[in-house]
């Protein structure tokens, strides 16, 4: 059997860690069997050095040097992945349509292959972060918060640590378990997931200390009721718990009072809109649960220290200075 051959388009400022976790287990593979099975082209568009988001230069070679068909054409993508729907990017993955390669997105490179037309009726998956931006972008197309999603002849996967497990299962369906799990032991990976699980699991946090039923239920209700918040003591009653014990709980899980907890998810929410879309900003606010586009904007700068009109043309900022749940306030 040839070996199989994988054009991987990488952009601007791409996520190297994605990237090379998806890359690793198709080496593996090849060293394990003796023999390629797998062979792989870095591409961008003008080829040379591509600097990903954390510094690291990758070499790769230009699109355009590409003409013999691959079985696989997966874009990886990070930060404004619509900046990278270029002419040249539309034309490359629309002959590779035309030739019924299989195409798949790492982290954000879904926005590319959907705004280059090669998702439409396809269900697909992004980072937790961008999930809301893609559902407003692209109404049409069904998104997943599933780590990695498989339809037919489209793969993509929300990126992370996650792209390795993504790998091994693309490799699985053509050369079979036993040679994944030789991989999984090689890596490393003890417990490889499943298709359909979920970038948020439930129970588990990542340090392995398991939040309260009730505090999940309670975040869960404050997730489920962005666009019209409730009463604080509505998600208590929602949670079967008091307020001042719903209070006691966030103070020791979270750091924070549900209030500001409640305001910080709702305008994370905001900041996904106001940096990845072009809705309106007004249309914004209303989507988070802001009454006032003033007190929006006031409240959004306070939280990410510009305001949403300012964070629209300069944002995209690496993220480690973005919000997101759970995680302490900037400044």
């Amino acid at each position: 059997m040839p070996a199989e051959t994988i054009n991987l388009i990488v952009t601007q400022d791409f996520n190297i860690t994605t990237t090379m976790a998806f890359v690793d287990p198709f080496r593996v593979a090849n060293y394990i069997n003796g023999a390629p099975l797998y062979r792989w082209t870095f591409l961008s568009e003008q080829g040379g050095h591509l600097r990903s988001s954390n510094g690291a230069m990758l070499q790769t070679a230009p699109m355009q040097s590409i003409s013999a068909p691959a079985d696989y054409t997966i874009v990886s993508a990070s930060w404004t992945p619509e900046a990278h729907v270029s002419a040249m990017m539309k034309a490359h993955l629309r002959a590779a349509k035309s030739k019924q390669q299989i195409i798949g997105a790492l982290d954000t490179g879904a926005f590319i292959l959907a705004h280059c037309g090669v998702l439409e009726g396809y269900q697909a998956t992004v980072h937790y972060e961008h999930i809301d931006a893609f559902q407003e972008l692209f109404p049409n197309i069904t998104v997943s918060e599933a780590l990695w999603v498989m339809d037919r002849d489209r793969i993509t996967c929300c990126g992370g640590m996650a792209a390795a497990e993504f790998a091994m299962r693309l490799i699985e369906q053509t050369h079979g378990t036993a040679l994944v799990n030789a991989i999984a032991k090689y890596l490393f990976s003890q417990n490889l997931r499943d298709a359909g699980s979920s970038q948020s699991p439930e129970r588990l946090e990542p340090v392995g200390k398991t939040v309260p039923d009730s505090l999940r239920k309670a975040i869960k209700i404050m997730e489920q009721n962005l666009e019209t918040p409730l009463p604080i003591a509505a998600v208590a009653q929602g949670a079967n718990i008091s307020q001042r014990q719903m209070d006691r709980l966030f103070a020791h899980y979270v750091g924070r009072s549900p209030v500001q907890y409640y305001s910080d998810i709702r305008l994370d929410r905001a900041r996904g809109l106001v940096t990845q879309t072009t809705m309106p900003l007004t249309e914004i606010a209303y989507a988070s649960g802001f009454s006032s586009q003033v007190h929006f904007s006031r409240t959004y700068k306070a939280r990410f220290g510009l305001p949403p009109q300012k964070d629209r043309i300069n944002g995209r900022i690496p993220f480690e200075f973005r919000a997101w749940p759970m995680h302490p306030r900037n400044g």
